[in-house]
């Protein structure tokens, strides 16, 4: 079996340090190949990729803008009425992943207006057409340039109660009607177990749409060895076992600071055949092969 290849989530991660830059480089210092984030748009693109350039690391993940933040938007995607708000983040995302070389793009479906009821069947409706309608014009624009939209259930119960999609259910049913391949899903088992728990078998089920992975523990959304729910160990293996290849996004929010919990990791790569990655940077070929 093929070892998991995890990235550092920089929204979440190695926040102690101003700029997604200076979190990039503080990554590869601790281990990681590659990282993720939600929203770099704070600084320009070139600046971020000479960062990415210095540090050495794949951007392997980014979202799409979020909206009007003060008006309560979290994502555009499935919200009527601001499709052209949709499509000019569009861009403005195809921009950076251009610049930083990022071949996936969480394309965020965003919430329940504030004047409907989330409850309503007609509503619900009318938003999967809108989200639908921008996915298939989304999977366009994004095939000319090589990348993965990727679609995420966020869970209704603890983290946003007004989210559209929230259950990987809907998101498998929402990808059967947009059939386009470089559609996928992203699967953040933190809301997954939330939701709907039955892991094991919805990992299964859904395996094959899945194009990225997040962990974190539930309930506190801390480090995966963390206390709570989620046997990381059997869900890791479980995850090998399936031969999944692609990243695995370390979305949590460190109990103490980022270096000191990311123990879990160090385990990890010491069980696997990444051992010895952390020293692959810093270390010359002949002292590689010493320590190997």
């Amino acid at each position: 079996m093929v070892p998991l290849k995890f990235c550092a989530n920089i929204s979440w991660l190695f926040t102690e340090l101003p700029d997604f830059s200076q979190r990039m480089s503080a990554a590869a210092a601790a281990g990681f190949r590659a990282v993720e984030a939600a929203w770099l748009y704070d600084q320009e693109p070139e600046e971020l990729r000479r960062g990415r350039e210095a540090a050495g690391v794949e951007v392997v993940l980014i979202n799409t803008p979020p909206g009007d933040v003060s008006r309560g938007d979290l994502g555009l995607a499935a919200v009527p009425g601001r499709e052209e708000d949709f499509r000019r983040g569009l861009d403005q995302t195809l921009r950076y992943a251009r610049a930083l070389d990022c071949k996936r793009v969480h394309l965020m479906a965003g919430r329940f207006p504030p004047t409907e009821d989330p409850r309503d069947p007609k509503t619900a409706e009318v938003m999967e057409e809108v989200f639908i309608k921008n996915l298939k014009y989304a999977a366009d624009l994004l095939s000319e340039e090589g990348i993965t939209g990727l679609i995420e259930p966020i869970n209704t119960r603890i983290s946003d109660p007004l989210y559209f999609l929230h259950s990987p259910h809907h998101a498998a049913d929402i990808l059967q009607k947009v059939g386009r391949p470089n559609i996928k899903l992203q699967m953040d088992i933190f809301h997954w177990q939330i939701m709907d728990g039955n892991l094991t078998q919805n990992i299964q089920k859904y395996f094959p749409l899945i194009g990225h992975i997040q962990v974190a523990q539930v309930p506190s959304r801390n480090e995966p060895h963390s206390s709570g729910e989620l046997n990381y160990t059997y869900l890791f293996s479980l995850l090998e076992s399936l031969g999944y290849h692609g990243y695995v996004g370390c979305e949590y929010r460190p109990m103490g600071s980022t270096n000191e919990g990311l123990r879990w990791i160090t385990d990890y790569w010491n069980r696997t055949s990444e051992t010895f990655f952390p020293f692959e940077r810093h270390c010359s070929t002949d002292e590689l092969k010493s320590l190997k």
